[in-house]
């Protein structure tokens, strides 16, 4: 049949459904159901195989455009396309743009960024611990003022004060970053404070506290409570512990190199004979890095906030059950564990500057000239201070700290 737009108009259904082919268009058809409705459709060959495809409904659809989608169509297949395909995918959801979220473009920070800094690892860790966790799949363009406050102070609410600063610092800078790059006209932090006022905290440890913190890592197990104890009795950092690898154990000794310390300065660990126990006694996860304290094998422990509330908590229970009442103790942080064993060691009669050569700190006594021209690495001294300062700690949970000599009356 000869289609016309007066024959599409007048043809009527029947009982069947109908395929009336168009003389002037090759591969086009009129479809007509038993309903009435009428539509178009093309046959076409692809991959050796017949396919047909829907171009639209008639009237919405008329002849002359009809036969200009079929023609397109056949025109592709003529081309070894699929026109049918090519419609499916152009009609389906379009892959979400990854490009402006921000954990896409905190990795883009860390890989152009932060890499070249020696904190860098710092940064990302908070960036992702705080910033990816609460926002990891929004747009940076969605992120506002009113955002990074409330974020903040969630932090800081939790009695993180310090955190929050830190977090404010980083954050910013990522922010200005993103300005720099022209992906944002303006950073959202821009005007922020700082959380509150940082106070210098001076907590140290009680010798009640002390040996209620050694019994809480006993009942804690792995890994908070040997890490526990291996910052107590080194008055090593953090995260330098945390991070401690069988290949930086030499025999008796711990060994920093540069890259793995604050400052910047290789560092050497006398270990003391508790410390040594406290070492061999963890049980190994197998893995490239050689972590100590791990649970994949793969990186080291994480969560120091949570491990530290674990570890509060063992202590009050404990204190409760050997004084018989509730014991209310300060907040403390692992940092003041280091703070903790530089107070002991001066209890100990251990001069300053061998307490900061163990601490690998530079400060008065350590620095100016003396810092450029004093290269006594003090190994003797550290180690006789950190043998002394283990003595004492585990003097104190075995309640016999009273026997411990002081190095200064010793001599």
């Amino acid at each position: 049949m000869k289609l016309t737009a007066a024959t599409v108009e007048r043809v009527q259904p029947s009982d069947k459904r109908q395929e009336i082919p168009d003389s002037l268009c090759t591969g086009l058809y009129l479809t007509v159901q038993p309903s009435g409705k009428k539509g178009w459709q093309v046959r076409y060959r692809h991959g050796g195989v017949h396919r047909r495809m829907t171009l639209g409904a008639y009237p919405v659809l008329s002849l002359a455009e009809a036969r200009a989608r079929a023609r397109g169509a056949l025109a592709s297949a003529t081309e070894g396309r699929d026109p049918a395909e090519e419609v499916r995918a152009a009609k389906a959801p379009k892959a979400e743009d990854h490009r402006d979220k921000i954990k896409t473009l905190i990795g883009q920070y860390d890989k152009r960024h932060l890499k070249g800094l020696k904190s860098g690892h710092v940064m990302r860790r908070e960036l992702d611990r705080f910033v990816v966790a609460e926002w990891g799949d929004r747009d940076i363009q969605s992120i506002t003022k009113r955002d990074v406050l409330d974020l903040l102070d969630g932090i800081a609410d939790s009695g993180r004060v310090v955190t929050a600063n830190r977090v404010r610092a980083y954050l910013s800078k990522f922010l200005n970053w993103a300005v720099e790059r022209d992906i944002l006209p303006m950073s959202p932090a821009t005007g922020v404070k700082p959380a509150a006022k940082e106070v210098s905290r001076d907590r140290v440890l009680t010798d009640d506290e002390i040996r209620w913190f050694w019994k809480a890592c006993d009942a804690e197990g792995y890994a908070w409570g040997p890490l526990g104890k291996l910052l107590l009795l080194t008055g090593q950092r953090l995260n330098e512990a945390a991070q401690i690898t069988e290949g930086e154990l030499r025999g008796d000794l711990w060994h920093l190199s540069a890259d793995r310390t604050k400052n910047g300065r290789a560092h050497d660990v006398p270990l003391s004979e508790a410390v040594r126990g406290v070492l061999d006694a963890v049980e190994r996860i197998e893995g490239r890095p050689g972590f100590i304290f791990t649970t994949t094998g793969k990186t080291p422990v994480s969560g120091f906030f949570k491990a530290r509330a674990h570890l509060a908590e063992a202590m009050e229970r404990i204190a409760e059950q050997e004084r018989g009442e509730a014991v209310e103790i300060p907040r403390w942080t692992f940092h003041d564990l280091r703070r903790t064993a530089a107070t002991g060691m001066a209890r100990l009669g251990i001069p300053v500057r061998v307490t900061e050569a163990v601490l690998n700190h530079v400060s008065g006594t350590g620095g100016g000239i003396v810092g450029v021209y004093q290269r006594h690495d003090y190994a003797d001294e550290k180690r006789n201070a950190l043998e002394a300062w283990s003595r004492f700690v585990i003097g104190l949970t075995e309640g016999a700290a009273d026997n411990v000599v002081r190095i200064g009356e010793a001599r």
